[in-house]
């Protein structure tokens, strides 16, 4: 064998050992989200916060459904004895009375998104707080949050959860 193909195959040998080295000291963590967004102590009080907060709306909506279903029952039983115009009339009262709530619906839809995304990356801001402090004390290289597959070695989720529900401790 010359010293070209010696030469060849220890620098081969050498760069395939030094990538295992390095791919020794890379260290990846898996955060799952979701477990985070739902399971946390700080969204569990960001849900609890939303639902203090437009219960009062979500009642009336549900009030003013239960009065329309009414509404529609009544004139409904009274059609045969009502007039060509006091049916048209109801007709009329009872869509506007739909379109009412509908609007109203999508409203505190709305409403409710918006707060709920307000809440959400509050808790995702903490979150990322506790995921870097994980990180920085075991010398993670990198953390993922959405994986195909992972290995529940890497998963530091509930560490994470540990940090945020003891207040980022």
């Amino acid at each position: 064998m010359n010293t070209s193909k010696i030469a060849w195959f220890v620098s081969a040998g050498l760069a395939v050992s030094s990538y295992a080295a390095v791919a020794q000291e890379f260290k990846v963590g898996y955060i799952n989200t979701q477990t985070i967004t739902t399971q946390s102590t700080p969204a569990k009080a960001a849900q609890a916060k939303l639902e203090q907060e437009f219960s009062k709306r979500q009642k009336e909506l549900l009030d003013q459904q239960a009065a329309l279903k009414a509404f529609g029952e009544k004139f409904e039983r009274d059609q045969p004895t009502l007039s060509e115009s006091q049916r048209i009339s109801r007709q009329k009262e009872g869509a506007e009375l739909t379109r009412d709530l509908q609007r109203r619906q999508r409203e505190f839809q709305e409403d409710l998104n918006g707060r709920r995304n307000e809440e959400l990356q509050q808790v995702l801001d903490r979150a990322t707080k506790a995921v870097k402090q994980v990180a920085d004390a075991e010398k993670f290289d990198m953390v993922l949050q959405e994986v195909v597959y992972v290995n529940t070695k890497h998963d530091i989720t509930e560490k994470v959860l540990k940090i945020l529900n003891n207040g980022g401790k």
